[in-house]
């Protein structure tokens, strides 16, 4: 499933990461912040406004904030 659409306070790992649907700042944005397969990844809360903007996603001890469109670019599995 893509991180866009994992339900929130559910614990996930990222499977793959659609680097070509990116912009290249996005995804050196992205390495530098450590998001790559097999890192455990949480959705934390969702944007209020219509399109569900920013994304809060808990990676390792950080939290940071994606556009839902930088999120449907990330594939996950939810976590056992």
């Amino acid at each position: 499933m893509q991180l866009d659409h994992l339900p929130l306070n559910q614990i996930a790992v990222i499977r793959s990461i659609d680097w070509e649907s990116l912009p290249d700042h996005e995804g050196h944005r992205l390495r530098s912040l450590g998001f790559e397969p097999g890192v455990t990844i949480e959705a934390l809360h969702k944007g209020i406004l219509m399109w569900r903007d920013p994304l809060s996603v808990r990676v390792g001890r950080m939290t940071v904030a994606l556009r839902t469109k930088v999120a449907a670019a990330i594939d996950c599995e939810l976590s056992t």
